[in-house]
């Protein structure tokens, strides 16, 4: 039997679509043949990002939303579906990250993170399953969650999103157990350090460098090497897969 790791004729639904990792995941996505509708923010880049993906032959609609949102989400698979078929494959890469001592942390600061990057992502998994449930599509979802949920950073302060992006990882193999029978795999994905849009805010740029350093590889990651693991895990090739944290961080947690 042929291994197959194209999405040819498939339709995928991908939160923070619009840049860094999500953006980077739909581009691949596009370029194996899938459609996409790439989900972010109101505001977001969104026509950089659907000419990213059609820049390499896929297609792509813009849907403006909010993950913590679950009206918002049915609304834009509605959409995606109406326009490109419906989604068998997602992808739930939005989140914010910041940090703050524990100590200093404000429960508004805690609850804000936690609302996008741990309910966020069970509300988009719901949205997502219901509608493959509903129409016994057999399908893909992958969290992309980050070595944060295995690691404490070295000198970085953010028990909020480590503690998060743990919950994420766990999140997705209880949904596995779930969905299993019913032809839905989730899976987690986690990134090491990667040179995307987040990691260039204020407390990080300094860092980029030192953390480098930290790595056995001796760098940290493109966006773009982010998406083969995405599309492995999203692909008939990992047909037998699910429950799974498929680490892609250059050799960090081998340390």
């Amino acid at each position: 039997m042929t291994v197959n790791f194209g999405l040819n004729g498939r339709v995928a639904f991908v939160t923070g679509g619009a840049s860094g990792i999500g953006l980077a995941i739909a581009v691949g996505i596009g370029e194996q043949g899938g459609a996409v509708g790439l989900f972010d923010r109101a505001g977001a880049a969104f026509d950089d990002a659907v000419a990213a993906v059609e820049s390499v032959g896929g297609r792509a609609i813009a849907l403006a939303g909010d993950v913590t949102d679950k009206r918002s989400l049915d609304e834009a698979l509605e959409g995606l579906s109406a326009r490109f078929g419906t989604p068998s494959l997602a992808v739930n890469a939005a989140g914010i990250a910041n940090a703050a001592p524990a100590e200093e942390m404000s429960v508004e600061q805690w609850t804000t993170l936690y609302d996008v990057d741990v309910t966020g992502v069970f509300l988009s998994c719901q949205a997502e399953a219901q509608v493959m449930l509903d129409r016994r599509i057999t399908g893909s979802i992958v969290n992309i969650a980050s070595m944060s949920g295995r690691i404490a950073n070295r000198g970085l302060m953010q028990a909020h999103y480590n503690s998060a992006k743990a919950a994420v990882v766990h999140l997705s193999r209880s949904l596995a157990v779930e969905w299993a029978e019913r032809g839905i795999r989730v899976n987690a994905l986690s990134p090491g350090y990667t040179a995307t849009p987040m990691n260039t805010r204020p407390e990080m740029v300094d860092r980029m460098k030192t953390f480098a350093e930290q790595v056995p590889m001796q760098r940290v990651a493109e966006p773009h090497e982010m998406a083969g693991p995405a599309i492995f895990l999203l692909s008939d090739a990992a047909s037998y897969v699910t429950g799974i944290d498929l680490l892609a961080d250059g050799g960090h947690c081998a340390w």
